[in-house]
């Protein structure tokens, strides 16, 4: 046999074909036999007389999956980030991590203490220098409006440049104040100081951060003195966000949306935006919930997607600060081990957030909460038998005790919640009740076993396919899964799907066994 005839043999074989699929950096030729079989040539010589090159797919590189303008907006090498995750779960040592790769990370400001923030701020900002981006996050804090007013004006003070709002139904002054302040003419157009990524999940949100900024909220930020009359200029001719992450199915807060169906909607509704900006105005719309595998990656990026967020599956990374235990209960997760249970931050709304059932109990506990708080009108209406009930199974303490602690907390943050509470005996039992639902997620952050049963943990099916996924390689070991190392492995990996996805599209048989497997990738 002629080296020819050898190199025409090995064109339709499988191992080509794999090797066409995970070879991405280079460029692949499509062939065809006189019988129409197709096959993979990687070579520049003459093909044999009976073989014809149909196609050539270019190199797909994961730096460039997404919209380039997200790159260019953000100094960062990947169009990837890693979503905020309250508590301080994604604190400082993941932001660093993914700033260290070229990635985008945001702090996980929701529930934590304004001190703690500042503090992680200042970490960050020393570990990463001004080169890289990183940002922190929002969150909507209807019962402690205060705190929110007080972290925004944290960021703005400390040169936060980059915050993910999340769980607003409606934008406030807080986000306003965020996205204007700054604002300066430069030969280039408008610059902004601080990037919103506003996170949502409905089209009427959308259109709110995909428009200028109400004039009625910026005169009034002007006539407080947090907006300049300059600033509230600019602010007509750009959208309050350029950065709109939609929001699937996930962990926490959730509409349990499926993003093929939320994505061309919100698509729909940029499309339509852009027309009351100047040419040149861009607003990029990514991709969150559900992105846990590179399959997922790459169908996100097939929608338009300008970026991916990851957020569940980054809990079990080692950079998380959340316990050794509750990383162990993640990484047993399965697709159905998730459900819907109360939120603290909107327990008197009916607000729910997804979180992780299996080995723990307080998605139950949580749900008989709020069935209480629906059924009496205060502490003292609730039968003796319920509520010897929350008091042996969930609190563990007398409600009084409960009582006690909650204000105490209130006197130091907000005294307005317990005249609030004085007045309306159905708010006070609403204040005991998120004292369990906040505390479960710091016992599952501090690893108290003794409340193993009760963790919180946000959680979507995503953290299934996940473990699934790296199920047999060296990511299966908590011990073993770093974010960024998590991270590459997704991107790669949905560049090797997409480069399968070409292949087949020409007719190339990739065998269906073929999956991308995590494997250790370099980090520079």
């Amino acid at each position: 046999m002629s080296v020819v005839e050898l190199e025409t043999s090995a064109m339709f074989l499988p191992e080509a074909m794999v090797q066409a699929c995970e070879d991405i950096r280079n460029s692949v030729t499509i062939v065809q036999d006189e019988a129409g079989r197709a096959g993979v040539y990687f070579g520049a010589g003459r093909l044999a007389p009976e073989i014809a090159a149909v196609a050539t797919l270019p190199p797909i590189y994961p730096e460039w999956l997404g919209d380039a303008s997200f790159i260019e907006a953000h100094p960062v090498k990947f169009p990837y980030i890693a979503g905020d995750m309250a508590g301080g779960i994604s604190g400082p040592d993941l932001i660093v991590a993914m700033g260290r790769i070229g990635m985008m990370g945001f702090l996980g400001a929701g529930g934590q203490s304004l001190a703690a923030v500042h503090a992680q701020i200042g970490d960050i900002q020393r570990r990463l220098g001004a080169s890289a981006a990183w940002g922190a996050n929002l969150i909507h804090t209807p019962h402690h409006p205060r705190w929110e007013s007080e972290v925004t004006d944290l960021y703005i003070r400390e040169g936060v440049e980059r915050v993910s709002v999340s769980a607003f139904m409606a934008i406030n002054e807080n986000v306003v104040r965020l996205s204007l302040h700054g604002l300066r003419r430069t030969e280039d157009g408008i610059r902004r100081r601080h990037h919103l990524f506003a996170k949502i999940s409905r089209p009427e949100l959308a259109e709110q951060f995909m428009a200028p900024a109400p004039p009625e909220m910026v005169q009034a930020l002007v006539r407080k003195g947090h907006l300049t009359q300059e600033e509230a200029d600019l602010a007509r001719h750009i959208p309050l966000a350029e950065d709109i992450t939609v929001e699937a199915d996930s962990g926490g807060h959730t509409d349990n949306r499926p993003l093929h169906v939320l994505m061309p909607v919100i698509l729909a509704i940029r499309e339509r935006a852009l027309r009351r900006f100047a040419s040149g105005t861009t607003i990029r719309v990514g991709a969150a919930g559900g992105l846990g595998t590179p399959h997922a990656l790459a169908a996100a990026f097939s929608t338009g997607a300008a970026y991916v967020l990851t957020g569940s599956i980054n809990q079990s990374s080692r950079e998380a600060s959340v316990s050794d235990a509750a990383k162990d209960m993640l990484s047993q997760a399965t697709l159905a081990d998730t459900a819907m249970a109360p939120s603290a931050d909107m327990f008197e709304l009916g607000g729910r957030v997804q979180v992780l059932r299996r080995g723990t109990w307080f998605p139950q506990r949580a749900a008989l909460l709020y069935e209480t708080y629906r059924n009496y009108a205060g502490l003292a209406e609730i039968p003796e038998a319920l509520k010897a009930r929350l008091e042996k199974e969930i609190f563990r303490m007398p409600l009084s005790q409960i009582w006690d602690a909650t204000r105490q907390y209130f006197l130091q943050q907000d005294p307005s919640q317990l005249k609030k509470a004085a007045e309306d005996a159905k708010f006070q039992m609403a204040l005991v009740f998120r004292w369990y639902l906040s505390q479960s997620s710091r016992w599952a952050v501090t690893g108290d076993l003794e409340r193993r049963m009760d963790y919180q943990l946000w959680c979507g099916p995503v953290m299934g396919a996940f473990n699934e996924w790296v199920r047999g390689s060296f990511l299966e070991s908590v011990a073993d899964r770093s974010v960024d190392q998590m991270a590459l492995n997704l991107m790669e990996g949905a560049a090797v799907m997409m480069r399968l996805n070409q292949l087949r599209l020409w007719g190339v048989p990739v065998p269906l066994s073929y999956t991308f497997r995590p494997r250790l990738l370099a980090l520079g």
